[in-house]
């Protein structure tokens, strides 16, 4: 049986040139793996609504997402870095221990409710660097596409 891919984001991407390069990767990825990116609907600032309150409502939200058997990694700039190779590497581990379904996760603003934190199995830093959670999307996507080129031995990627 095949690993499935999901990516869960809350809030849509609102930049056009955000979501021409998230079409195009998923695009190129579709002929490797299942993949889908699942977007959860923006929880509104409202003033009576705290930051924690605000993580919590997403966090529930995201939660209600997974399944018991799904691995769930949050992109955190907390996590753990990886080269690319390394992260094809992690993925094809996932992929050799019969993981039915990798998860991984973009939070909101503020970051994730500790209960989110509670179900992550991992965390995984894009970079020491902050990204807009849009421009996050793109760059996990290009990151993706670029892991199973590696694990296929195809050219996209230079060492």
């Amino acid at each position: 049986m095949e690993m499935k891919i999901c990516l869960l984001v809350i809030g849509k991407t609102d930049a056009s040139y955000v979501r021409e390069g998230i079409a195009e990767y998923e695009k190129r990825l579709a002929k490797y793996v299942p993949y889908e990116m699942k977007v959860l609907p923006d929880v509104r600032f409202a003033k009576n609504r705290t930051e924690a309150m605000q993580k919590e409502q997403e966090g529930a939200m995201i939660l209600a997402q997974l399944q018991d058997s799904d691995w769930v990694v949050v992109l955190d700039e907390r996590g753990r870095e990886y080269t690319s190779v390394e992260f094809a590497g992690y993925l094809e581990q996932k992929m050799l221990a019969g993981t039915r379904r990798l998860v991984f996760v973009v939070g909101g603003p503020y970051g994730f409710a500790e209960a989110v934190y509670a179900r992550a199995n991992d965390k995984v830093a894009l970079s020491k660097m902050t990204f807009s959670h849009q421009m996050v999307r793109m760059i996990f996507v290009e990151q993706f596409y670029r892991a199973m080129t590696i694990l296929k031995g195809e050219p996209y990627h230079h060492e």
